[in-house]
């Protein structure tokens, strides 16, 4: 991440940590998230909460994926904790 173009920032990886979990994002934008993970350890930590209780709240209801709608309130949810 020597390029100052390609720095993605924590608040840029928040808007992007459910797409990144799906495998939606193009190859380019989940370098820049595997790059910035490796190196900031709060989004690293971020990251694994959101797949943790992604996880668990998937196991609860079946393994039936989470609506739309339940997805977007988990990710304000997780937003509005890291300010």
């Amino acid at each position: 991440m020597n390029d100052p173009v390609d720095h993605l920032a924590c608040v840029e990886l928040v808007e992007l940590v459910t797409a990144f979990l799906d495998g939606d994002l193009d190859p380019v934008a989940e370098r820049r998230v595997v790059d910035h993970i490796s190196l900031c350890d709060g989004c690293d930590r971020y990251v694994d909460q959101v797949r943790q209780t992604t996880d668990v709240l998937a196991g609860l209801s079946g393994g039936a994926p989470l609506s739309d709608e339940a997805r977007e309130r988990l990710l304000a949810a997780f937003r509005d904790s890291i300010g």
